[in-house]
């Protein structure tokens, strides 16, 4: 985990909103001035209106460089646009958190933290998810200052270091919270996690006003695991044996579930977590196991980010080149979408490459 300086940007993101707001009530005295001296001379409202018109350029600072716009709504309509056409197979994921982010973002008084907890197999689409969440909600996206990725496996590797994690893990929330309270963080291979790395975030994510002069409220926090793809997969496959439709599958038909498998499950960094026995998890969705039909559609949505012509023989070859399970019915591809990128290549290269 990189070595935050977390005074410094607290400090420097609170006082450049302090000097914004001190900037703004000048620029209104400033023109105040000017209407008050258009009745005595005119040259008095030459330097007022300049003066003005200087301070207002500082404001424009934000059309540079980025910033925290805590107060900004969301584009609701944009991101279901986004969900629908870039994430396929994913009918609970879609409405859950198009739902989730939209009431939160248009609560101007949430009672905690928005919590998302992100459960599927490699390849189903859940990087793919906190990627188009951070970019509706911050304009650069992941590359934002205010949105924060964990690794498990890079920044919380040791096992021997749980304690010095956790207080680091406060210590970088708390500061780029200090700095924007909008601040998205997400952690990605939750299922790699030490258990009890997660538990010492668990005072941000309570149902508490401030926490040494902090509020949390207002920041969102999205886990990232593959645990809980074999319960998600059975409950899928028994839908497909009864004759049932995956779009038939409910929320209420797995979130309880993975909720109960996560907690008792050794691998999942939820293991016995105090965030799930305080229920601070707002949800868990579920991403389902993808067919052959979704790995096409992965395949011409590849096909169109690279501003190539769709090849039907293409597309079909790249399908078919993927696994499927189980053994008998072979319905799922094992890896979802995840190699299609690479195999997309191989095809589209030009003849005698190597």
């Amino acid at each position: 985990m990189p070595a935050p300086s977390v005074a410094a940007v607290a400090g420097w993101e609170r006082g450049m909103r302090r000097a914004r707001r001190l900037v703004a009530a000048a620029v209104l005295r400033l023109l105040l001035a000017a209407h008050v001296a258009a009745a005595f001379d005119p040259v008095s409202v030459g330097l007022v209106i300049g003066a003005a018109s200087a301070l207002t350029g500082y404001l424009s600072y934000c059309r540079f460089a980025e910033c925290c716009r805590e107060e900004q709504p969301l584009n609701a309509s944009a991101l279901k646009l986004d969900l629908e056409e870039k994430l396929f197979g994913q009918h609970l994921a879609t409405e859950v958190i198009l739902k989730a982010l939209t009431g939160f973002k248009n609560n101007k008084n949430p009672k905690k933290p928005l919590t998302l907890s992100l459960h599927g197999w490699a390849g189903t689409g859940k990087n793919f998810v906190s990627q188009i969440v951070a970019e509706n909600l911050h304009s650069k996206g992941l590359k934002s200052k205010f949105v924060h990725l964990f690794v498990s496996t890079l920044h919380f590797p040791h096992e021997q270091q749980i304690k010095l994690y956790q207080d680091q893990l406060q210590k970088w929330i708390r500061g780029n919270v200090s700095a924007c309270a909008s601040s998205l963080f997400i952690f990605d291979e939750m299922d790699k996690l030490h258990p009890g790395v997660i538990d010492a975030i668990k005072p941000f994510l309570d149902y508490y006003e401030q926490v040494d002069g902090v509020s949390y409220r207002k920041a969102i926090f999205i886990f990232l695991s593959n645990a809980g793809g074999d319960l998600i997969t059975k409950t899928a496959l028994d839908f497909w044996r009864a004759g049932r439709k995956r779009e038939d599958i409910e929320l209420k038909d797995l979130e309880h579930v993975l909720s109960v498998g996560v907690f008792n499950n050794k691998h999942s960094g939820l293991w016995h977590s105090s965030l799930i026995e305080r229920n601070l998890i707002d949800y868990f969705i579920p991403f389902l196991p993808l067919e052959y039909r979704h790995v096409k559609m992965c395949v011409r949505a590849e096909m169109r980010a690279r501003g190539s012509a769709i090849d039907e023989d293409i597309v079909t070859m790249v399908a078919e080149e993927m696994t499927f399970f189980p053994k008998d019915e072979k319905i799922y591809s094992d890896k979802g979408c995840k190699t299609v990128q690479s195999r997309l290549d191989f095809h589209e290269a030009p003849n005698g490459a190597g």
